[in-house]
């Protein structure tokens, strides 16, 4: 059995997204790397799926019949994408139930490279406090720069970071707005390298849209990060809805890959808090708290 390049086993243990179903070629090859290693997957027509790790005789885009392959990882379909793991994965991933509705658009906004750990892009993804400086007259806007009190919890039962009561004013938080608003949100952290954001939706105030990043940590510096979006919007074309939510993202991709140092410091005396970070200070904590190493500066013993 190979033995693999990453000796944490917290992170060795998830499940991990390789790509979107919806673009993946069917009973095609398509290669990736996950956490240092070659991986190799495939969707059959029927939506099947299986993953492994690379070898000679199955070259990216070559046909494959996924019922024939033999030594695959775990592998399984969820919210679009095909999910593996180079360990022991928990038998189910963490629920989105709003992925069922059928009035939502569920979609794949991006898939992107990004130079930075993957604890580094989910400590970014929960800080409201850039939205003013860096997503300007989108997701917020001078002089609305506070970020006020809101609740951090990490359940044990659970096993995630929920961050509540959350509400940032934005001139322009989703394609279907027609306004600036207060918007509330709602923070998920139910995975190591995975996040998920309830927002309030324009068009309906009894619900929320999903927006989520799941991380592909290719190795301890570097990620491609899979943006799903679960919205409620029946006027947008699809390409109108990425194209929004890529903008986000493209904003704060050169933030992130400035960050230095590109692993996360969990010692909480590494770099000063303020009262907009409780979020992150739990993540560092819970991080922690798991014993994770790989993406990160341990605190010393």
């Amino acid at each position: 059995m190979t033995q693999p390049k990453c000796t944490d086993p917290v992170i060795l243990n998830q499940w991990y997204p390789l790509g979107a179903i919806d673009e993946a070629p069917r009973s095609r090859v398509a290669d990736t790397v996950l956490l240092e290693e070659k991986l190799s997957f495939a969707v059959a027509g029927d939506g099947a799926v299986a993953a492994w790790r690379t070898r000679d005789g199955l070259k990216a885009g070559a046909p494959v019949e996924i019922a024939a392959l033999t030594d695959t990882l775990p592998a399984i379909s969820a919210y679009g994408y095909v999910w593996a793991s180079l360990g022991t994965p928990p038998v189910k991933l963490f629920p989105i139930p709003e992925y069922a509705e059928p009035d939502r658009r569920n979609l794949n906004a991006a898939t992107i490279g990004v130079n930075v750990s993957a604890p580094r892009a989910i400590e970014n993804f929960l800080d409201m406090g850039h939205f003013p400086y860096v997503h300007t007259d989108i997701l917020g806007a001078e002089p609305h720069t506070e970020v006020k009190e809101y609740d951090v919890e990490i359940s044990i039962d659970r096993d995630e970071i929920l961050a509540t009561r959350c509400r940032f004013f934005q001139p322009m938080a989703s394609t279907t707005s027609d306004g600036g608003a207060d918007v509330d949100y709602i923070y998920r952290v139910p995975h190591p390298f995975c996040s998920v954001l309830y927002k309030s939706s324009p068009l309906d105030e009894t619900r929320q849209d999903v927006i989520a990043v799941f991380l592909q940590p290719t190795d301890q510096e570097h990620v491609r990060a899979h943006m799903m979006l679960c919205v409620l919007d029946d006027e947008n074309e699809d390409k109108v809805i990425k194209r929004f939510q890529q903008t986000i993202f493209g904003q704060d991709k050169p933030i992130l890959e400035n960050q230095y140092p590109k692993r996360l410091p969990l010692d909480p005396r590494a770099e000063t808090p303020i009262r907009a970070d409780k979020s992150a200070i739990a993540y560092r904590r819970w991080l922690s708290q798991k014993g994770v190493t790989y993406g990160v500066i341990p605190a010393a013993a």
